[in-house]
């Protein structure tokens, strides 16, 4: 009964990953969690960084940053090591799509 139990998580584990590419809204998603700080679809208010409209490229740059411990944080260090490269790359790649609040 054990294997068998081993057997199906071990299944379940390596279906996610596909799963998960084919989320349409995956991306949107993911950028939810970055509301309660960086506003609705990044367009942050007051002293907290604006995402929308930044490049993909930057805001990834950022998050190795927060990662790695070369940029200071409250939060953030923390935050972005919870997410893989494929969720950062989809997180920045939304937040760029977006639009700047005017």
């Amino acid at each position: 009964m054990i294997r068998i139990s081993v057997f199906a998580a071990a299944t379940m584990a390596l279906a996610a990953p596909p799963a998960m590419a084919q989320d349409a809204h995956l991306a949107r998603n993911l950028a939810a969690t970055c509301a309660n700080c960086h506003g609705t679809n990044g367009a942050a208010r007051g002293d907290m960084k604006v995402l929308a409209g930044v490049s993909a490229d930057k805001l990834i740059a950022m998050m190795n940053d927060y990662r790695s411990g070369n940029q200071p944080a409250t939060i953030m260090h923390q935050i972005s090591k919870g997410y893989t490269e494929e969720q950062i790359r989809l997180i920045a790649g939304y937040f760029a799509a977006q639009q700047p609040r005017k």
